[in-house]
C-alpha cells in the first residue's frame, strides 16, 4: 500500500495542479456567468424593456432557493452523501441548465411564445402591504415575462453555483492536503476573481458585435462557458476516480450540518460577530458589482470610439484582456518569490501592465472594462495580506481598516464622482483608484476574517457554523441587489434613460452597511481584548 500512494497522482505535483486547474476553470466560468448582465444592464433597459427593479430582481434571485428553501444545507448533505466527483458534475449540470433558460429567456426566440404568455399571465407576486420598497420578491406584476423567466433560471444557476463552492473546497483539500493547500486555495480564488474581469470586458463586446445590440449573444457566451465548465468537472471526475483507485481511500467527509447544532451556534456571540460581518462585507461588495458598470455609466462622460478605430475593434478587447491576465499573474506569483530581485521585477511588471490596462480602459471608452480593474488589485494584494495575518495578526485591525475603505469608496462613488462629470479624464482617473481602493478591502475580508472563525467558534460545531454562515450571507446577496434596483427606480423620474440615472441614494445604502461593519469590527477587537480570543495574534507562532 506504502508504495502504491508514494506512486498515486497526488504525489505528482503536475497533476495535483492540473486537478487544481479544472475546479477553478470551473468556478471561473461561473463567476462570469454570475454578472453576465451587470456590464449591460442599459441594454437590457433599451432592448427588453427591465427597469432597475426587475432587473435587480433578477439579479437577487440567484440565491433565493439558498435562502428560502434552504438548498444551501441540503446542497451540504448532497456533498457529504455523494462525495465530490458526483457534486461537482451535478453543480455544473445545474449550472449548465439554469444557464440555458436565462439564455432563453433574453432570446428573440422568447418573444411571442407561449412561455413568455405563460410567465405574463404567472408569478405576478405582490407584498402583502400592497407596492412598496418591501417589494423585495423575485417575482412580481410589473415585471417583464423575460425577467421573470430569467430570474427562474438564474435561481437554478445559483442553486449549482452554491453547490460548487462548496465542492471545490472539499477536493482542494483531498487534492492538497499536507501539501500547498493555502497556496492551492489563494489560486483557486484569484482565478475565481478574473472572471469578473472577464466579464465586465467581454459581455459589452459580445452584446455591440456586428454594429446592432443584442443582450442573447452576451448570455450565449456565458452558456458555452458554462459547458466548458461541465467538461472541466467530468475530466475531473475521471481523475479523482483514479486518484481514489490507486490509493485505496474512500472520499473524505466533513460532518454534516446538524439541526442539534443550531442552539448551540444561534447562542454563541462569535458565531453572530462572524456572520453579522460576513454577510455586512459580502453586500456591499457582490450586489454593487451588479450596477457598478451602470453607474459608472451614469456618473462618467464616456464617448465610444469611432467604429472603424482600432480601439473599437476585436484586437484591443483582446490586447486589454491579455493585459489584465499580465497583471494579475505576475502580481500573484510575486506574492510565492524568494528572490526579492525576482520578486520586485515580477512587481514592476504588475504594475506597469496595470497603467497600461488603465490606458486602454479609457481609451476605449467602456465603463465595464473601467470597473475590470476590481479584481485585479484583489489578486495581487490577497496573499500578501494572508501572509500579513499568519506571521503577524492584527485580523480585527484589518476588518477595521477593511470597512473604512468600504464606507470611504462607496461615499466617492456616490458624491465625488458625479463632480467630475464632463471632466472626461478627470473623472476616470477618480473612478480607477477608488476601484482598486475597493477591491483592496474586499481583499481584507478572506485575508483575515476567515482565518478567525476558528477563534470564534467552537471547534466542535465549526463545519456547521459555516454553514449557516453562508446561509446568512446569502440572504445579503438576495436582498440587496433587489433593494438597489426598487431604490434606483424609486428615487429617479420614471422614463429617465438607463444611462442617466441618479445612483446615490443606494449608494450610502451601501455606505451605511459599511459603518455597521465597522461598529461591528469595533465591538469584536474590543471582545477579543476582553476574553483574549487571539484575533490579533499571529496564527503562526
Amino acid at each position: 500500500m506504502t508504495d502504491t500512494i508514494k506512486n498515486s497522482l497526488r504525489d505528482s505535483a503536475a497533476m495535483r495542479w492540473t486537478a487544481l486547474l479544472l475546479l477553478a476553470l470551473a468556478m471561473f466560468c461561473s463567476y462570469i456567468f454570475m454578472d453576465i448582465l451587470s456590464p449591460i444592464k442599459d441594454l437590457m433597459q433599451e432592448t427588453r424593456g427591465w427597469d432597475s427593479s426587475s432587473f435587480g430582481r433578477m439579479q437577487g434571485s440567484e440565491v433565493f432557493l439558498n435562502v428560502f428553501a434552504f438548498f444551501l444545507i441540503f446542497a451540504g448533505i448532497i456533498l457529504d452523501k455523494m462525495g465530490v466527483r458526483f457534486t461537482a458534475i451535478l453543480s455544473a449540470a445545474v449550472m449548465l441548465i439554469g444557464a440555458l433558460i436565462k439564455w432563453y429567456a433574453v432570446s428573440d426566440a422568447f418573444i411571442g411564445s407561449g412561455v413568455e404568455t405563460w410567465f405574463s399571465n404567472h408569478l405576478n407576486w405582490s407584498p402583502p402591504f400592497g407596492k412598496n420598497w418591501l417589494d423585495v420578491l423575485p417575482f412580481a406584476a410589473d415585471m417583464p415575462a423575460s425577467a421573470k423567466c430569467a430570474a427562474t433560471g438564474f435561481m437554478l444557476f445559483g442553486c449549482g453555483c452554491e453547490m460548487a463552492g462548496i465542492t471545490v473546497s472539499r477536493g482542494i483539500v483531498k487534492w492538497f492536503k499536507g501539501r500547498e493547500m493555502a497556496m492551492a486555495m489563494g489560486s483557486e480564488m484569484a482565478l475565481a476573481r478574473l472572471g469578473v474581469a472577464t466579464c465586465m470586458i467581454f459581455s459589452p463586446y459580445f452584446a455591440h458585435l456586428g454594429g446592432k445590440a443584442d443582450v442573447s449573444r452576451s448570455v450565449a457566451f456565458g452558456v458555452v462557458l458554462m459547458c466548458i465548465a461541465l467538461i472541466m468537472t467530468i475530466v475531473y471526475f475521471f481523475m479523482d476516480r483514479k486518484l481514489d483507485a490507486q490509493t485505496g481511500e474512500a472520499e473524505e467527509k466533513d460532518d454534516p450540518f446538524k439541526i442539534s447544532d443550531l442552539g448551540k451556534i444561534l447562542t454563541d456571540s462569535g458565531f453572530w460577530l462572524v456572520a453579522l460581518l460576513c454577510v455586512l462585507y459580502y453586500s456591499a461588495i457582490f450586489p454593487f458589482q451588479k450596477y457598478a458598470t451602470n453607474m459608472l455609466q451614469c456618473n462618467l462622460t464616456l464617448t465610444p470610439p469611432d467604429e472603424n478605430s482600432f480601439w473599437a475593434g476585436t484586437t484591443a478587447t483582446i490586447i486589454q484582456y491579455v493585459i489584465s491576465l499580465i497583471v494579475a499573474a505576475t502580481g500573484f506569483a510575486s506574492n510565492f518569490m524568494k528572490d526579492k530581485r525576482k520578486k520586485y521585477i515580477l512587481l514592476g511588471v504588475s504594475v506597469f501592465a496595470l497603467i497600461v490596462y488603465c490606458y486602454m480602459g479609457y481609451m476605449t471608452q467602456s465603463a465595464g472594462s473601467i470597473f475590470a480593474v476590481f479584481p485585479l488589485l484583489a489578486v495581487l494584494i490577497t496573499p500578501i495580506l494572508g501572509s500579513y495575518v499568519d506571521h503577524k495578526g492584527k485580523a480585527a485591525s484589518m476588518l477595521i481598516l477593511g470597512s473604512l475603505l468600504l464606507i470611504g469608496c462607496h461615499l466617492t462613488f456616490a458624491f465625488i464622482l458625479p463632480l467630475f462629470k464632463g471632466n472626461v479624464v478627470g473623472g476616470v482617473i477618480v473612478a480607477y483608484i477608488t476601484i482598486l481602493v475597493l477591491g483592496s478591502s474586499f481583499s481584507l475580508v478572506p485575508a483575515s476574517l476567515w482565518p478567525s472563525v476558528p477563534k470564534l467558534v467552537d471547534a466542535k460545531i465549526i463545519g456547521s457554523a459555516y454553514a449557516l454562515i453562508f446561509w446568512v450571507q446569502n440572504i445579503g446577496l438576495w436582498l440587496f441587489p433587489t433593494l438597489y434596483g426598487i431604490i434606483l427606480d424609486t428615487t429617479n423620474p420614471k422614463g429617465t434613460p438607463a444611462t442617466e440615472l441618479n445612483h446615490t441614494i443606494p449608494l450610502v445604502m451601501f455606505a451605511f452597511l459599511g459603518v455597521a461593519a465597522l461598529i461591528l469590527g469595533l465591538i469584536l477587537k474590543t471582545v477579543d481584548k476582553k476574553k483574549g480570543l487571539g484575533l490579533e495574534e499571529p496564527n503562526i507562532k
